[in-house]
């Protein structure tokens, strides 16, 4: 079963995503992205990327979706660089799942 891929955050850093056919979803607001998030999870979309300035406006779904399979929550750079919470999410989870921090 083939699952749909999603990218949320501003134009420049999410639009190059068009070209993947992936589900590109431009927003400022925190409540629209809560309910781009929720939704997309209803979908069962299997990966949702996510501009690190973005998920910062909504910490609290982030978190909520963390421990779930299905979809996958990829924190990204925008397009000016990036605040490094993106490397210490996948950091944290690797360390969580094999009990130390290997990278």
């Amino acid at each position: 079963m083939a699952h749909k891929i999603g990218a949320i955050g501003d134009k420049d850093s999410v639009l190059p995503f068009k070209l993947f056919n992936f589900d590109v979803r431009v927003t400022k607001q925190a409540n629209e992205i809560r309910r781009i998030i929720d939704e997309m999870a209803r979908e069962k979309y299997g990966v949702i990327y996510i501009t690190e300035q973005y998920a910062q406006l909504v910490p609290d779904t982030i978190k909520r979706y963390e421990e779930e399979l299905i979809p996958a929550i990829v924190l990204i750079p925008n397009h000016q660089g990036t605040l490094g919470i993106g490397k210490q999410m996948i950091q944290d989870q690797v360390e969580r799942a094999v009990g130390q921090n290997i990278l």
